[in-house]
Order: structure tokens, then C-alpha cells, then sequence
């Protein structure tokens, strides 16, 4: 019953735009400054336009036209128009004028000039209406592409962050490591939020850093006394949301190349500022070996993912910038939120 009553809707919103159109056409073809009163041969006429645009518009554009059948279109509008010209001339004309009009045929170029602005009208009106449809409709499905290439991403950043950790795991727990029921309490928590709170598109950015945080916690279990971690983060107050699951991928990338580049001496900074115009600053820093493949770091799979979902999201209103300077790898992210959530909100 749903179905149903979407597919109605825009077919009445159509018929009642083509009687107004109608209306206003016709009250525009029968004006006349000496005569206010409309003459029944007027309405008969304009009868014979109206029938020959519907005729086109709803048999031989989504026949021919729509479908590129463009030879027949045009031998089937011909027919049309003919048809028109034989109604008007052969009958109209005769019945409603049979001492003057309908005594001879004044041409053929005699009667197009008369029948074809208002037979385009019509009908342009009408193609304009469809390209207007399908256009909608494009937008549309282009909406629906690019929430299917989301929910992809995010179902390869999951997978991804969840591999990591639970290697770090199996590797405390052969270990007997006092520090395997923390790292499963970290890791509880972080995929909670992972599976039931960022489903949304957009979710607070409290609960986004919160969870930063939590992420980072998990990830220093791994340092071993071997460096230092700086998290430092600067947010006002105030009601902005955000993409997640895109600020830890950077994370989870710096500690993964510090962690397989050095064994000593790592130094990782994560700093958050926000502006009360929404303007977000995410910087992170992390030393790694010279010696590593240096090309790799730019590579990873969350890393590739989070750049497309940045374009997808924030296509206008982010710049990121990763460079790689000796020993520091440091990524810079600027995200408009406040434009962002404009976006959403509409």
C-alpha cells in the first residue's frame, strides 16, 4: 500500500500541473480585446492542439524519444501534426465556418503557423517536466551510491581496526600479560561504539573524542615503557557532530608504523582543537624508522578509506595534509563542521 501511494503522488502532482497549463494556454489563445466571451469554436479548436500534445506527450516521447528512437519520433510527430491539419481543415472548419474558412485549404505552412506554438507549448512544458523527474531521480540513486560506498568503508574500517587489536591481544594474553583484562575492557568499549553508535552519518563530536581517547588508551598498552604519547585537546562547548570513525584511523596508522619501525624512543602527538565557528584542527605526529618503506605509510587500507570518505563527506569543507619529513610522519586535517552540519541538518 505504500508503494502505491508514492508511485500516485507525483502522477496527481503532474495532472494537476497540466490543467493549470491548460487553463493558462488556453486563456492566452482565446484572448481577445473586442470579444471577452469564449466562442465554442475556440474550445474545439484548442481541443485539437490539446489531443495531438497529449498524444505526444504521453505515447511518443516515452515511446520514441526517451528511447532514441529518433527516426520514428519524427515520422510519428509528422503524423500527428497531419492529423491535426485534416481535423482542423476537414472538419472544424466546415462545421463552424462552412461559407468562408471552410470553403478551400489556405496551405499547409498557413496551418502549422497557426497550431504548432501552442502544440510546443504543451509539449514542452511536458519534456521539460520529465527532464526535471529524471533528474530527481539521478540525484537520487547517486544518494544511494554514495551511502552504499559509505557503509562499505566503514564495513573495511571495522574489520581493519579489529584485526590489529586483536593480534595485540593474542600476543598479551600468550604472554600471561597482567594487562589482557584491560586491553579486553578497552576493546569491549570501543567496538560498542563501533557496532550501535556510529551508524548515524553524523554523531556528537563528544562522542567521537571520547572515544578517541579510549582508542588511544588501547593503543599505548602496546608501547611497553618504549616512548611517550601527548594527547592534548582544546573543544568548547557547543552542539557540532562529526564522521566518525575517521579521526582514530589516523591514529591506528601512527601507532602501527611507530610500533613495526622502532623499538625504542617512539614519540607520538595527537592534538584536537575546535573553534567556536566549528572550524576543527586535528593534528598528529609519530616518529618511525628511515630505514622502513617510508611509500607504505601513505598507503594503508583505513588510511586510503578514510581519504574517500573525506571526499564523500566533507567534499568542500576539509583539507588533510600528510607529510614526511626524516623521522616525523605528520598528518594535519581541517574539517568545517559547522558546514557539515548544515548539510545534515537539511
Amino acid at each position: 500500500m505504500i508503494k502505491t501511494g508514492i508511485n500516485k503522488r507525483p502522477f496527481l502532482w503532474e495532472f494537476l500541473f497540466q490543467l493549470i497549463l491548460l487553463a493558462l494556454v488556453f486563456s492566452f489563445y482565446s484572448f481577445d480585446r473586442e470579444e471577452t466571451s469564449i466562442e465554442l469554436y475556440e474550445v474545439a479548436f484548442f481541443l485539437n492542439y490539446a489531443v495531438a500534445a497529449c498524444i505526444i506527450n504521453y505515447l511518443l516521447l516515452p515511446r520514441f524519444l526517451y528511447q532514441k528512437k529518433y527516426v520514428a519520433f519524427i515520422l510519428s510527430f509528422l503524423a500527428v501534426i497531419a492529423l491535426v491539419i485534416y481535423v482542423e481543415e476537414g472538419i472544424l472548419e466546415k462545421i463552424f465556418f462552412p461559407d468562408t474558412r471552410g470553403l478551400g485549404f489556405p496551405g499547409v505552412i498557413y496551418n502549422l503557423v497557426g497550431a504548432l506554438p501552442t502544440i510546443s507549448i504543451l509539449t514542452g512544458f511536458k519534456f521539460a517536466w520529465d527532464a526535471l523527474t529524471k533528474q530527481r531521480e539521478v540525484e537520487q540513486l547517486q544518494s544511494a551510491v554514495r551511502e552504499s560506498e559509505m557503509q562499505f568503508l566503514k564495513s573495511q574500517i571495522n574489520p581493519h581496526f579489529l584485526f590489529n587489536n586483536l593480534n595485540n591481544l593474542y600476543s598479551h594474553a600468550l604472554e600471561e600479560s597482567p594487562k589482557t583484562p584491560e586491553i579486553i575492557l578497552e576493546l569491549s568499549g570501543v567496538l560498542r561504539y563501533m557496532l550501535y553508535e556510529c551508524q548515524e552519518k553524523y554523531v556528537p563530536l563528544s562522542n567521537e573524542l571520547e572515544q578517541l581517547r579510549n582508542f588511544i588508551n588501547l593503543s599505548r598498552l602496546q608501547f611497553e615503557g618504549r616512548g611517550e604519547v601527548i594527547f592534548h585537546k582544546d573543544i568548547p562547548e557547543g552542539d557540532f557532530r562529526i564522521a566518525p570513525l575517521i579521526l582514530p584511523v589516523f591514529v591506528e596508522n601512527a601507532f602501527k608504523h611507530s610500533l613495526s619501525s622502532q623499538s625504542q624512543d617512539i614519540y607520538i602527538k595527537i592534538e584536537v582543537t575546535l573553534s567556536p565557528s566549528g572550524h576543527l584542527q586535528f593534528t598528529c605526529e609519530n616518529t618511525f624508522s628511515e630505514q622502513t618503506n617510508t611509500d607504505s605509510l601513505s598507503k594503508g587500507i583505513g588510511l586510503q578509506n578514510v581519504q574517500k570518505r573525506l571526499g564523500i563527506l566533507y567534499p568542500d569543507a576539509h583539507k588533510l595534509d600528510i607529510d614526511i619529513q626524516k623521522d616525523i610522519y605528520s598528518v594535519s586535517l581541517q574539517l568545517d563542521l559547522k558546514t557539515a552540519n548544515k548539510t545534515h541538518n537539511s
